[in-house]
C-alpha cells in the first residue's frame, strides 16, 4: 500500500491535492468536499485492487453512522469530475458486489516528496467537517450530476398504515420503492444521461463515447433484473434466506404488468461472478438493475438495496432498512406510506393485490417455504425433491392458509413422481400433487402458481389434456410476465397443434430468461413439434452453448437433424450424450435409417431391459419409423394402459406419422380427448 495522506499526487492527467481539496487538470480546478476526496486517497493509496464499500465506509466515515448510498454518491460526483465513463472506466472501476477498483495510474506529484514516505493518517478537514450530514455530500453530486437522484428526499417512515399485508406485499414494496424513484424516472430518460453540459471536467472523447453506447443499447423500457442479495450474515447456512428475498421480489414484481422482469434462473447465473452492471445489462437486456444485500442476525434483519442505471452504471437510488424477522410484515407501513399514492398512479394500478396474493403473515412459515423454494429451484435428486417438500409441509403446518406453500408442494410432489417414484408410488405422489394444487387454488383462485402446479399434474399425471390446456391458460393469463409459465405453457400448446400460440409464449419466456438453457429447450421442443426443424436445430445449439452439459439438448437437436432428414448430424450429436433416454430414443431410429439394424436393435433392448414398460410411448414411435406398424399399436395401446406421460406427445409428434391412418391409431387419439 502506497501511503498518500496530504501528500499530492498525479492521477493519469489530473493533479490531486488532498490538503486543498481539489483536483486540477489543463487549468481547470474542482473543489471536492473532503470525504469525496478521502474516498479518492483511499482508492489511490491500493491502486489497481478491489476496495470494498465497507473498507470505504470505515476508513472515510468513520466517525458517522451512515449508508452505503453514501459511497455510492462519492463515487459517483468523482467520476464525473474526472470525466470517467462507468460502462468504459478510465479511472474507476466497479467490481459487482465487491467494491472499486482504481485503474488509472497513480504517481507522487513533481512538486512534493514521495508520498510513500509520508505519514499514513492526516487529517482531510476540520472537525466541524467531519460533522456534515451526508445531504452536503449529496447537494455537491446533484451540482456536478444534475441528474442523479437524491436518496436523501425519500422518506421511509410515514404514518401509521394497514397492518399484516402478507410477506410478499411487504418485499415487493421494498423493491418497488427503488423502481418508482428510479425506473420511471430514468425510463424516460434512458440513454439520455450525460455530464453537465458546461462542465470543464469533462474530455470530450468521453462524453462521445457515452453518448454512443447508449445510442447502441437500448434495452426495452421498464426492464428490470433483480441479482441475488448479498448473504452477508457471516453463515453461509443463511444463503437461503438471501437468495429466497431475492426470488420472492422477482416472482412479485413479475406480476406488475407495467414491468418486464427477467426471471431468476438468467438473474441468478451472476451470482458469484465480477461481471460488471454494463455487461449484465446487456446480457439480460434490461434498463435497470436492482441488486442489494441481506444481513441476518438471530431475529433482525438488515436488506440493503439499490437500483443501477444499465445502460450508464450510475447507482440512482440505495436504501437500508433494518428490521426485527418477526415483524417484517411492517415493512408496508415504513415503505408503502412514502410512496404509495405514486407507486398506484404511476406502475401498481390494481396490481397491489395480486402481490399480495397467497402469502403468508407467519414469519417461521416463510422462512420454511424459502428453504422448500431454495431445494426445490436447485434440486438434481430425490434428497433435495425430499427437502423441500419437508419445508413447503413444515411451512403449511405452521400456516395452513398459506397457497403458495401448497403450490409449492405440489409442484415437487409432481416432479418426484415424473423423475424419482416407481411402481405404485408414481400414482401415490401425483395424487398428493393433485390435492395441494386444488388446495392452493381454493385458498386463493387468482393465485397463477396453483394453476400451474395443477396443470402440471392434469398433464403428466392424469393425461387431461383438455383441463391441463385450461390451467396452462389461467397461469399464463394470470401471470404474463412468469417465465416458468409462459415456457412450460407455450410447449404445451405446440404439444396440441397450436403451433402460432405456443412459439409466441415459450419466445417471451426466453426473452425474460435469456440465459436460461431450460427456456431455449422449451424452445427448441416447440419449434420440433411444429415441424420447423432447421429452428429448432439453431434452439438446441443455443442450449449447448449456454451449458454445454445439458445432455437433453444432444438428443432433441439429433431429433431434429433427423426430421430434415440429416441422420449423419443426427447421430453424430445423439452420440455425444449417448445415455439419456432422448439421445436413446434418437439413436434407435437414426441407426436403422443409416442401416446399422444391428445396433438400433441391440439399442433399444438394452433400453427396454432397463425401463420396462415406463418408455411403452417411445417403444411405439421407435418400432413405428421401423415399418412395424403392429408392433408400434401394440406398445402404443400398453403406454395407454400404463398411462404413459408421453402420450402428450402423440398429437403433433412426426415420428408417428406412420401410424396416423390406421383405425387403432385414430381409436386411441380419440380415447385421449386432444383439446381441438
Amino acid at each position: 500500500m502506497n501511503l498518500i495522506g496530504n501528500a499530492a499526487f498525479r492521477l493519469d492527467k489530473w493533479r490531486v491535492d488532498p490538503a486543498l481539496d481539489e483536483i486540477s487538470c489543463d487549468g481547470t480546478t474542482i473543489k471536492l468536499e473532503p470525504r469525496t476526496m478521502r474516498v479518492l486517497v483511499c482508492l489511490a493509496e491500493r491502486a489497481g485492487e478491489v476496495v470494498s464499500v465497507n473498507e470505504l465506509l470505515e476508513t472515510v466515515w468513520t466517525d458517522l453512522v451512515v449508508t452505503q448510498s453514501s459511497v455510492y454518491q462519492a463515487i459517483a460526483v468523482l467520476r464525473r469530475a474526472l470525466g470517467d465513463n462507468p460502462r468504459n472506466p478510465s479511472y474507476i472501476a466497479s467490481v459487482l458486489r465487491r467494491g472499486y477498483r482504481l485503474i488509472a495510474p497513480v504517481e507522487p506529484d513533481g512538486k512534493t516528496v514521495d508520498f510513500v514516505t509520508l505519514p499514513a493518517e492526516v487529517s482531510a478537514g476540520s472537525d466541524s467537517d467531519l460533522e456534515e450530514k451526508p445531504a452536503r455530500v449529496m447537494k455537491e453530486a446533484r451540482a456536478l450530476a444534475p441528474t442523479a437522484p437524491d436518496a436523501s428526499e425519500v422518506s421511509e417512515g410515514g404514518q401509521e398504515a394497514e397492518r399484516r399485508r402478507g410477506l410478499r406485499y411487504g418485499l415487493t414494496l421494498m423493491a418497488l420503492l427503488l423502481l418508482a424513484g428510479g425506473v420511471w424516472w430514468f425510463s424516460l430518460r434512458l440513454g439520455r444521461e450525460q455530464p453537465a453540459a458546461g462542465s470543464a471536467a469533462y474530455a470530450p472523447d468521453t462524453a462521445s463515447r457515452a453518448e454512443a453506447t447508449s445510442a447502441v443499447f437500448t434495452p426495452p423500457p421498464h426492464s428490470v433484473a433483480v441479482l441475488p442479495f448479498t448473504n452477508l450474515s457471516g453463515d453461509p447456512q443463511q444463503e437461503y434466506f438471501s437468495d429466497g428475498m431475492t426470488e420472492e421480489l422477482i416472482n412479485a414484481l413479475a406480476q406488475v404488468d407495467a414491468l418486464r422482469v427477467t426471471a431468476r434462473t438468467s438473474s441468478f447465473s451472476f451470482k458469484g461472478k465480477d461481471a460488471d452492471i454494463a455487461t449484465i445489462a446487456r446480457k439480460l437486456n434490461v434498463a435497470v438493475i436492482l441488486e442489494g444485500s441481506v444481513r441476518r442476525s438471530g431475529n433482525k434483519v438488515r436488506i440493503t438495496a439499490q437500483l443501477v442505471n444499465g445502460v450508464n452504471g450510475f447507482h440512482t437510488w440505495s436504501q437500508d432498512y433494518d428490521r426485527d424477522l418477526n415483524n417484517v410484515l411492517n415493512l408496508q407501513t415504513d415503505i408503502a406510506t412514502a410512496v404509495a399514492h405514486e407507486l398506484q398512479a404511476k406502475l401498481l394500478g390494481d396490481e397491489a393485490p395480486k402481490i399480495e396474493l397467497g402469502g403468508t403473515r407467519t414469519s417461521a412459515a416463510f422462512d420454511s417455504y424459502l428453504r422448500g423454494s431454495k431445494a426445490l429451484s436447485s434440486h438434481h435428486d430425490a434428497s433435495s425433491l425430499q427437502s423441500a417438500i419437508a419445508a413447503f409441509t413444515e411451512a403449511i403446518r405452521l400456516d395452513p392458509s398459506y397457497a403458495l406453500a401448497f403450490a409449492g408442494r405440489s409442484q415437487a410432489l409432481s416432479d418426484y413422481a415424473s423423475d424419482i417414484a416407481t411402481g405404485t408410488a408414481v400414482r401415490e405422489f401425483f395424487e398428493k400433487a393433485e390435492s395441494d394444487a386444488r388446495e392452493a387454488i381454493k385458498l386463493a383462485p387468482e393465485l397463477a402458481e396453483g394453476h400451474f402446479a395443477l396443470a402440471n399434474f392434469l398433464d403428466g399425471g392424469s393425461l387431461d389434456f383438455i383441463h391441463a390446456g385450461e390451467a396452462y391458460q389461467r397461469a399464463m393469463a394470470l401471470a404474463p410476465g412468469n417465465a416458468t409459465a409462459l415456457g412450460g405453457g407455450g410447449r404445451f400448446a405446440a404439444w396440441m397443434g397450436r403451433f402460432e400460440t405456443g412459439i409466441a409464449a415459450v419466445h417471451r419466456a426466453a426473452a425474460l430468461d435469456p440465459l436460461n438453457p431450460r427456456s431455449r429447450e422449451l424452445l427448441g421442443q416447440a419449434l420440433y413439434f411444429s415441424r420447423r426443424y432447421k429452428d429448432a436445430v439453431a434452439a438446441f445449439g443455443e442450449v449447448i452453448s449456454l451449458e454445454p452439459d445439458y445432455i437433453a439438448a444432444y438428443g432433441w437437436r439429433g431429433l431434429s437433424y433427423y426430421g430434415l432428414g440429416d441422420f449423419q448430424s443426427a447421430r453424430s450429436s445423439c452420440e455425444s450424450k449417448p445415455n439419456y433416454w432422448v439421445s436413446q430414443w434418437c439413436l434407435a431410429v437414426v441407426y436403422e435409417k443409416l442401416g446399422q439394424q444391428a445396433d438400433a436393435k441391440s439399442g433399444l433392448k438394452k433400453w427396454q431391459a432397463a425401463s420396462g414398460n415406463s418408455a411403452a410411448y417411445q417403444w411405439a414411435t421407435i418400432y413405428a419409423q421401423w415399418g412395424n406398424t403392429p408392433t408400434a399399436l401394440e406398445w402404443l395401446e400398453t403406454a395407454i394402459r400404463v398411462r404413459d406421460p408421453g402420450l402428450e406427445f402423440l398429437k403433433t409428434d412426426p415420428l408417428m406419422d406412420p401410424l396416423r391412418n390406421e383405425p387403432r391409431f385414430q381409436a386411441i387419439v380419440r380415447q385421449l380427448q386432444f383439446p381441438q
